[in-house]
């Protein structure tokens, strides 16, 4: 076995904390979007899962995830509870498999949180934690083993830098499904809906943009050059999608919001998470530039014409951001970027260069990863179906909210307004 290099190693500690602070900012960002009397019930539907996505990563996930078998569609369960040793891991993953582990582990807890978008003011809370739970199993693991863990796509050829297909299109995807099948809120489509806390949902923006240089840059899994170029085009491409989407409420609206500008950078975010590592700077800032008018076309024409209920726009920002960066990481990539010749997961140049293979094979992987996801959140869903009988509030709770009739608590308990 190799000596363990100490920078690598703290990198990839630091980046583990700052994708873990994600999750709180994603609550933030969430918990303001709603109405005041669900915000601690927005708030709780990511925190909970801090909680149960690491038990069950270090129980079952990682190995699912990350170890051998099932044909390079899902591993297996020799290393249960984390029982494994650098030489049973074969060293594969740099640069401590413990330590790329727990990196790992922060992605398993926000994926799943970034469904609950869909599916606020209206889902039981005992429904939503039994559906996390069996969702991780059936989608995130598999979909993780067949991208990063030398599974079927990994094979194939598809690259995902940081999580386009494993984190967002997953996760936006099965949004959009559980928006559909647990139907719409009471009074969808009747009366406007605003945010409670617009403060709130910068500070979770922001959060997220800091955390995002962990989720990004540190699946470089080394300090290193790479680590580098990650980082710079992560920040261009979050900075151009937040001017861009400004710019298009200037011109559509008259005025620039906090919201949009937020939602932007989010965007932004997700767009570059598939190709940071692989491709150019300037391309940065051209899959920054038009995930914004893409994201917002769907938010704003899309979904009301097609009438699903995306409560907090979860399939819009992330579904269709990261299949825009999965796309452009097939238009856009180059080989080259990585220190280590051998390291380097870019087969074939993107389209633009003169190459198409790519740019093929991340068609493909779309299109697993949105059938895993589809197929993967019905069964979820009949599931927790099966546990819990009902799966969203009645009339009656919903007009109550979520905050008092889930959890018995009040973000604003001095507050006796009806929103």
């Amino acid at each position: 076995m190799n000596a363990l290099n100490s920078g690598d190693i703290s990198w990839l500690l630091i980046s583990s904390a700052l994708v873990f602070i994600m999750t709180p900012g994603l609550a933030f960002f969430y918990g303001g979007l709603v109405k005041r009397k669900n915000a601690i019930n927005t708030i709780m539907s990511s925190a909970f899962i801090m909680g149960l996505a690491s038990l069950l990563w270090v129980l079952i996930g990682f190995s699912l995830s990350f170890s051998g078998g099932a044909g390079g569609f899902i591993g297996d369960l020799n290393w249960f509870g984390m029982r494994l040793t650098e030489g049973s891991a074969a060293t594969a993953y740099a640069p401590n498999t413990v330590c790329f582990a727990v990196f790992q582990m922060m992605f398993a807890i926000i994926t799943p949180a970034l469904i609950t978008g869909a599916i606020v003011e209206r889902m039981r809370f005992s429904a939503l934690f039994i559906f996390i739970a069996i969702w991780s199993i059936i989608v995130y693991y598999p979909l993780a083993h067949m991208v990063w863990g030398n599974g079927f796509l990994m094979k194939l050829g598809a690259i995902d830098f940081a999580g386009g297909t494993v984190v967002h299109i997953s996760s936006g995807v099965s949004a959009l499904v559980a928006a559909i099948v647990l139907g719409k809120r009471k009074n969808y489509g009747k009366a406007t809906y605003h945010p409670h806390n617009i403060p709130f949902v910068f500070l979770g923006a922001a959060l997220l943009w800091f955390g995002w240089f962990g989720f990004n840059a540190g699946s470089a899994g080394a300090a290193n050059s790479l680590a580098i170029h990650a980082f710079i085009t992560t920040n261009t491409a979050c900075a151009t999608a937040m001017l861009s989407w400004m710019l298009i409420e200037k011109i559509r609206n008259k005025k620039p919001t906090l919201v949009g500008a937020s939602t932007g950078a989010v965007v932004g975010l997700v767009a570059i998470t598939p190709g940071a590592g692989y491709v150019p700077i300037w391309a940065s800032i051209v899959i920054g530039a038009l995930v914004s008018p893409i994201c917002y076309f769907f938010i704003s024409v899309v979904k009301p014409k097609l009438g699903y209920d995306d409560s907090l726009d979860t399939f819009g920002c992330h579904g269709i951001g990261g299949i825009w960066g999965s796309i452009a990481t097939g238009l856009f990539a180059k080989n080259g970027f990585n220190p280590d010749p051998k390291l380097d997961a870019v087969q074939w140049n993107g389209l633009v260069f003169g190459q198409w293979q790519l740019f093929v094979r991340e068609l493909a992987s779309i299109g697993i990863a949105i059938a895993v996801a589809v197929v993967g959140t019905l069964i979820a869903l009949g599931i927790t179906k099966l546990c819990v009988k009902k799966l969203r509030v009645s009339p009656k709770e919903e007009d109550i909210g979520l905050d008092t009739v889930e959890h018995g608590e009040s973000a604003y308990p001095s507050f006796n307004g009806m929103d």
